[in-house]
């Protein structure tokens, strides 16, 4: 039975990936710092969930959670050398855009030292494919849509997204040393039950729910590429056993087993459509505070997945509609 490493286990799409990989019959250790960030609280409901399903499966044998911090290059350590990790999928990470303003230090300790010590640690184990999250942040305000693996990415607007173009410069000089398999993974605006309460879905539902008003801005024309959580899962396991295979590129010579691919739905909508879909879910009208476009914002964003769909035949197939109609049932469920 192959063993899997998944750190950020207690997060948005560590917990769903968790329970699929364990469905799937491989063998999980799943770590998290259960930071502030948001509420520890919604983590620990995440870790209980997944504590019950395993339960339900008879395959407590098969999973474990340590709390740990990947900062912590020790802990880490004894971690890869009590465990022979097959695979190793880093989902650890200071996420947010805004609180990079707040506390830069956040983000230098988990997202820069804590994934090198994550290379670090593969590197030693000598694991079969290392897959990890990077971010559509990392385009920055590129005008070229849709976005490209192949695009410049050179010009991050925000700490956050620095961290994550640094996180795949780490990644390729890692593979390319030491023959490391990796797998950059940019997400597009996932979402879905048991999301973070800090994503514009989930508190637009909230706030439409209590009657509350939302802020709406530029009237809602931007165009977004919402992904919802059963696809990105699904993608992911599809890459799980495909390893990249050491090749140059067009740019260099330097071979490497390593390649980034965008995770999105390929489908933009406009945020008055997402709006839409949340009044529909929720069965009452959104009072909207209609505001100026922000700065630095940008009209239209959405992936060009055709890299991902070539290699493992990836087609997300869940509307904004079906997406957001099954978050706000377990919206519901959680304020019952």
């Amino acid at each position: 039975m192959k063993k899997v490493l998944v750190t950020g286990s207690a997060g948005f799409i560590g917990f769903h990936l968790t329970k699929a990989l364990l469905a799937s019959g491989l063998e999980v250790v799943g770590i998290d710092n259960i930071n502030s960030y948001y509420d520890p609280q919604i983590k620990i409901h995440r870790l209980d969930h997944i504590d019950k399903f395993v339960v339900n499966h008879g395959i407590g044998n098969y999973y474990r959670f340590i709390k740990l911090d990947i900062s912590n290059e020790e802990s880490l350590s004894a971690l890869f050398q009590e465990h022979d990790f097959d695979f190793v999928i880093n989902l650890a990470a200071q996420a947010g855009v805004r609180y990079s303003l707040e506390n830069p230090k956040a983000y230098v300790d988990s997202n820069l030292v804590g994934f090198t010590n994550v290379l670090e640690c593969c590197r030693h184990a000598k694991i079969e494919h290392l897959l990890f999250a990077s971010s559509s942040s990392v385009y920055g305000m590129n005008s070229k849509q849709p976005f490209s693996v192949t695009d410049n990415t050179d010009y991050p607007i925000s700490l956050y997204a620095a961290t994550k173009k640094s996180n795949e410069l780490l990644a390729y000089s890692y593979s390319h040393l030491f023959n490391i398999p990796c797998t950059g993974l940019r997400f597009f605006t996932v979402y879905g039950p048991y999301g973070r309460p800090d994503m514009a879905y989930y508190s637009f539902t909230k706030a439409i729910s209590e009657g509350m008003p939302i802020n709406v801005f530029n009237s809602g024309v931007m165009k977004r590429d919402f992904t919802y959580i059963d696809d990105v899962v699904e993608g992911i396991l599809r890459l799980l056993d495909l390893k990249p295979v050491s090749e140059a590129n067009e740019i260099t010579d330097a071979k490497a087993p390593y390649r980034v691919l965008n995770v999105g739905n390929n489908d933009p909508i406009t945020l008055r459509r997402f709006i839409s879909a949340i009044e529909n879910a929720v069965g009452r009208k959104a009072i909207e505070n209609l505001l100026p476009m922000q700065a630095g914002d940008v009209m239209i964003t959405y992936a060009d997945i055709d890299p991902l769909s070539e290699l493992c035949d990836f087609q997300p197939n869940t509307s904004i509609e079906d997406g957001i109609d099954k978050f706000v049932d377990w919206y519901r469920i959680q304020g019952d």
